[in-house]
């Protein structure tokens, strides 16, 4: 049986994006995007809830979203899912699931 890890969001960056380098120099960008949804329950009553998502892209989808992004753009995002673990410093195990983007688009006019 094969497998399938692909995530596509549309939403809005909460902050600027933030580009940094790793130690061999690679562009790597970090950013948050907000998705929406709402519903209606059952006694009629619109409910909205907002999600946060932690983007992180590389290379040349890094230094174009630097360049032409900011709070508030509307961005589509095409990546796929990934956990990092890591040790805090109280030795306990903490671990992250961010979105690993392939593609971003931008779908305002103001990028």
């Amino acid at each position: 049986m094969s497998s399938l890890n692909t995530v596509m969001l549309i939403g809005r960056l909460g902050n600027d994006p933030e580009l940094h380098y790793s130690q061999n120099g690679t562009p790597v960008l970090t950013m948050s995007i907000a998705t929406d949804d709402s519903y209606t329950d059952q006694q009629g009553s619109r409910h909205e809830q907002t999600e946060w998502h932690k983007i992180v892209c590389f290379r040349r989808v890094a230094e174009n979203c630097a360049q032409y992004l900011s709070k508030g753009s509307l961005v589509f995002v095409d990546g796929s899912l990934t956990t990092r673990k890591w040790e805090a410093e109280d030795g306990t195990d903490r671990y992250s699931t961010e979105v690993r983007a392939r593609s971003v688009k931008f779908l305002d006019g103001r990028s």
